[in-house]
Protein backbone atom coordinates (compact mmCIF):
# COMPACT_ATOMS: atom_id res chain seq x y z
CA UNK A 1 0.00 0.00 0.00
CA UNK A 2 2.81 2.42 0.88
CA UNK A 3 4.53 1.60 -2.40
CA UNK A 4 1.35 2.51 -4.36
CA UNK A 5 1.12 5.85 -2.52
CA UNK A 6 4.78 6.52 -3.24
CA UNK A 7 4.33 5.76 -6.96
CA UNK A 8 1.21 7.97 -7.07
CA UNK A 9 3.06 10.84 -5.39
CA UNK A 10 5.96 10.56 -7.86
CA UNK A 11 3.52 10.50 -10.80
CA UNK A 12 1.73 13.62 -9.55
CA UNK A 13 5.03 15.43 -8.97
CA UNK A 14 6.26 14.53 -12.46
CA UNK A 15 3.06 15.76 -14.10
CA UNK A 16 3.12 19.06 -12.16
CA UNK A 17 6.74 19.69 -13.16
CA UNK A 18 6.07 18.90 -16.81
CA UNK A 19 3.01 21.20 -16.87
CA UNK A 20 5.06 24.03 -15.36
CA UNK A 21 7.85 23.66 -17.90
CA UNK A 22 5.32 23.44 -20.74
CA UNK A 23 3.62 26.66 -19.57
CA UNK A 24 6.96 28.48 -19.53
CA UNK A 25 7.70 27.27 -23.06
CA UNK A 26 4.38 28.74 -24.22
CA UNK A 27 5.62 32.20 -23.23
CA UNK A 28 9.08 32.04 -24.77
CA UNK A 29 10.78 31.06 -27.97
CA UNK A 30 14.16 31.18 -29.67
CA UNK A 31 15.03 32.87 -32.94
CA UNK A 32 18.07 33.86 -34.98
CA UNK A 33 18.89 37.21 -36.55
CA UNK A 34 21.10 37.12 -39.65
CA UNK A 35 21.29 40.93 -40.01
CA UNK A 36 21.40 43.82 -37.54
CA UNK A 37 17.85 44.94 -36.62
CA UNK A 38 16.28 47.54 -34.39
CA UNK A 39 13.94 46.50 -31.57
CA UNK A 40 12.47 49.58 -29.94
CA UNK A 41 15.43 51.88 -29.44
CA UNK A 42 17.98 49.04 -29.32
CA UNK A 43 20.10 47.80 -32.22
CA UNK A 44 20.55 44.01 -32.09
CA UNK A 45 23.51 42.36 -33.78
CA UNK A 46 23.16 39.12 -35.73
CA UNK A 47 22.97 36.13 -33.41
CA UNK A 48 20.76 33.79 -31.43
CA UNK A 49 18.11 35.33 -29.16
CA UNK A 50 15.22 34.31 -26.93
CA UNK A 51 11.91 36.15 -26.67
CA UNK A 52 9.92 35.95 -23.44
CA UNK A 53 6.53 37.60 -23.05
CA UNK A 54 3.94 38.22 -20.38
CA UNK A 55 0.58 39.92 -20.06
CA UNK A 56 -2.67 39.85 -22.01
CA UNK A 57 -2.40 38.72 -25.66
CA UNK A 58 -3.20 42.21 -27.00
CA UNK A 59 -0.85 44.15 -24.66
CA UNK A 60 2.25 42.03 -24.10
CA UNK A 61 5.54 42.97 -22.56
CA UNK A 62 8.16 41.28 -24.76
CA UNK A 63 11.72 40.87 -23.52
CA UNK A 64 14.51 39.91 -25.92
CA UNK A 65 17.35 38.04 -24.23
CA UNK A 66 20.81 37.01 -25.34
CA UNK A 67 22.96 34.74 -23.16
CA UNK A 68 20.36 35.02 -20.39
CA UNK A 69 20.47 38.84 -20.24
CA UNK A 70 17.66 41.16 -21.35
CA UNK A 71 18.93 43.27 -24.25
CA UNK A 72 15.63 44.88 -25.33
CA UNK A 73 12.08 45.29 -24.07
CA UNK A 74 9.18 46.25 -26.32
CA UNK A 75 5.37 46.10 -26.21
CA UNK A 76 3.58 43.77 -28.58
CA UNK A 77 0.78 41.33 -29.10
CA UNK A 78 0.02 37.74 -30.07
CA UNK A 79 -1.06 37.02 -33.63
CA UNK A 80 -2.80 33.72 -34.34
CA UNK A 81 -1.52 31.99 -37.47
CA UNK A 82 -3.83 29.92 -39.71
CA UNK A 83 -1.45 26.93 -39.40
CA UNK A 84 1.72 26.16 -37.44
CA UNK A 85 4.87 27.92 -38.60
CA UNK A 86 7.15 25.47 -40.46
CA UNK A 87 10.28 26.95 -38.80
CA UNK A 88 11.51 29.88 -36.69
CA UNK A 89 11.45 33.11 -38.69
CA UNK A 90 11.46 36.87 -38.32
CA UNK A 91 9.83 39.59 -40.40
CA UNK A 92 11.42 43.03 -40.71
CA UNK A 93 10.73 46.33 -42.41
CA UNK A 94 13.40 48.64 -43.76
CA UNK A 95 13.16 52.40 -43.50
CA UNK A 96 16.07 54.81 -44.06
CA UNK A 97 18.50 51.86 -44.30
CA UNK A 98 17.44 50.61 -40.84
CA UNK A 99 15.80 47.21 -40.41
CA UNK A 100 13.17 46.98 -37.68
CA UNK A 101 12.00 43.66 -36.22
CA UNK A 102 8.22 43.44 -36.70
CA UNK A 103 7.23 39.82 -36.13
CA UNK A 104 8.64 36.54 -34.81
CA UNK A 105 7.21 33.13 -35.69
CA UNK A 106 8.26 30.00 -33.83
CA UNK A 107 8.69 26.48 -35.24
CA UNK A 108 5.51 24.35 -35.05
CA UNK A 109 3.50 27.04 -33.21
CA UNK A 110 0.29 28.72 -34.28
CA UNK A 111 1.00 31.98 -32.48
CA UNK A 112 3.44 34.68 -33.50
CA UNK A 113 4.72 37.81 -31.74
CA UNK A 114 4.00 41.18 -33.32
CA UNK A 115 6.41 43.74 -31.91
CA UNK A 116 5.70 47.42 -31.41
CA UNK A 117 2.61 49.42 -30.64
CA UNK A 118 1.72 51.58 -27.69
Amino acid sequence: MKFAQFVAAIAILASVLSVNSFAKDNHSGNFTLTDPVRVGSTELAPGRYKAEWSGPADTLKIEILQNGKTVATVPGQIKNLPRPAPYDSVATTTENDTKTLDQIEFNHRTDALVLGGE
